[in-house]
């Protein structure tokens, strides 16, 4: 029996009743209708990088999509408009982008996991979210049992969320329809971060190429580029960065990060609660530990039990609570655990 440990970029959780690889469309369709019809739990992962199994594993019918391919139209004025399977690697696909001189993907270059997983989660770094660039995005609708299609303005993108996470399960992504700008400059540098790694200053305009780079070094640098052969396997980020009322704002410490939002609000850093309320880099319990580069990521160590990895969990966020009184909100998805 395969354990869910072998199908999750943190390499923990136990086994599954049954596990189906789907490598086409019509049979990711068929065995999401079979497990509902009978009533089976169902869950549905792409490359296993943002969950949390527990060691007791998962009592049901686990679907990995692995469905490939994609269609694209590109003009030498309006850019490129790309449908991609969901099963496809979201870092494969960025790199496919710049080979086709298309911008606007390079800053979200080195995220784990599959396109699928993309719009899910609005996965974004360094001043940019995927909905940005996502025109539309086709699912099958579990409760109408339909293929259903959400242009960009429906699937109501927020920070690090969308309407599909917000549903639950219903909605199982099958392709997503990019839309990207022709060209080989960057957007604007947003980020005070990712300038001071280029050399340039804020607003200034890069190579796509030289930031997709800069960006793949950064991340490895922190310790948030996936190696299966590194026995510091992750999920990435474990907390998104909180988002604040100008109030609780006002009671942070003056050096805290604060970045308006246009409704008002104030997002800050998770990191910095986190370094400034005791959290340390390489802190341990078990095999779970904090990242000695960022403590941002929880790894496993190569021994870690999903146990260990939310009771560190549970202890960083206890302290960000009890200094700041911000509760700090899990990026990675909890199976059969709670943080």
């Amino acid at each position: 029996m395969t354990n869910l440990s072998e199908l999750t970029t943190l390499h923990v959780g136990g086994p599954a009743t049954k596990i189906v690889r789907a490598t086409t469309e019509t049979q990711l369709i068929e065995e999401i209708a079979k497990a509902d019809e009978a009533k089976t739990p169902l869950l549905v992962i792409g490359g296993g990088s943002n969950i949390l199994v527990s060691d007791a594993g998962f009592a049901g019918t686990v679907i990995v999509v692995e469905t490939t391919g994609n269609s694209y139209e590109i003009d030498a004025c309006s850019g490129g408009m790309l449908q991609v399977a969901a099963g496809v690697n979201w870092d494969e696909f960025v790199a496919f982008t710049l080979e086709k001189n298309l911008a606007n993907l390079e800053s979200l270059s080195g995220i784990p996991g599959t396109v699928g997983a993309a719009p899910i989660q609005n996965i974004g770094a360094y001043g940019h979210d995927v909905s940005e660039v996502i025109a539309r995005v086709r699912t099958y609708d579990r409760e109408e049992k339909a293929v259903r299609t959400f242009t960009a303005d429906q699937c109501e993108f927020a920070y690090r969320d969308s309407l599909f996470k917000r549903s639950g399960d219903r909605f199982v992504i099958l392709d997503v329809t990019f839309q990207l700008r022709r060209g080989e400059f960057s957007l604007p540098i947003k980020y005070k971060e990712l300038a001071d790694a280029l050399g340039v200053e804020l607003d200034a305009k890069v190579s796509t190429r030289e930031l997709r780079e800069t960006v793949l070094a950064l991340r490895n640098k922190k310790g948030m580029l996936y190696d299966e052969n590194n026995q510091n396997w992750s999920a990435g980020s474990f907390f998104v960065n909180p988002i604040i009322s100008a109030e609780q704002s006002a009671f942070l410490p003056e050096a805290a990060p604060r970045w308006p939002q246009a409704d008002g609000t104030i997002k800050t850093s998770a990191a910095w609660l986190m370094e400034h309320a005791g959290v340390t880099k390489g802190e341990s319990l078990g095999g779970a530990k904090i990242s000695d580069r960022h403590v941002l990521a929880l790894t496993n160590s190569g021994s870690a039990t999903a146990t260990e990895l939310i009771e560190l969990a549970r202890s960083a966020r206890a302290r960000v609570q009890e200094k700041f009184g911000i509760t700090l909100v899990p990026e990675v998805r909890a199976v059969g655990v709670e943080l």
